[in-house]
């Protein structure tokens, strides 16, 4: 009988062992997500902000930049901007470009209705993505950054970099 308890005694060690090292998963796991999602964040916050003032390719969904109008280009030298750096004058909207991460999320954007008007295009004014197109050309670097963060919160910060080695067959 006594033989039993103690290996009763010590399974339920072990399990609580294990309880425990789950809930520090847990809690490592909801730290890195927020560190991802604001690592992430900044990448396309960045690349948004990158792109006003030269013109874009095409990527995805979202259309190459066309060029400005010539009177938008003649507007612009009449109050003294560069000619043909497209949504670039001041770098009031550029700079009105900021995120956010919170409850599991993280948002990128603006409150310059300027930017809505450049980003979606207007009766008068083609589309010229800043945001999606941002996220569609760092999606790789997205991808790395999540993916580092769940390996990360399993494994620890310090294996492999980072990175889990995966072996081909």
């Amino acid at each position: 009988m006594l033989v039993n308890n103690a290996v009763e005694t010590e399974q339920m060690m072990e399990l609580l062992e294990l309880a425990a090292k789950l809930g520090e998963i847990e809690l490592r796991q909801h730290e890195m997500e927020k560190h991802a999602l604001e690592k992430a964040a900044v990448v396309v916050e960045n690349r948004a902000k990158e792109k006003i003032g030269e013109y874009q390719n095409e990527a995805g969904p979202f259309i190459a930049w066309p060029e400005l109008a010539d009177y938008t280009k003649e507007d612009r030298l009449r109050k003294g901007f560069t000619e043909n750096d497209p949504g670039l004058r001041t770098g009031e909207m550029r700079d009105s470009i900021e995120h956010i991460v919170m409850d599991g999320e993280a948002h990128v954007g603006s409150d310059d209705d300027h930017l809505v008007y450049f980003e979606l295009g207007t009766v008068k004014q083609p589309p010229r993505s800043v945001l999606g197109g941002a996220v569609v050309e760092e999606i790789d670097k997205i991808i790395e950054i999540v993916g580092e963060s769940a390996v990360a919160s399993l494994v620890g910060e310090g294996v492999f970099n980072r990175k889990m080695r995966i072996e081909n067959d």
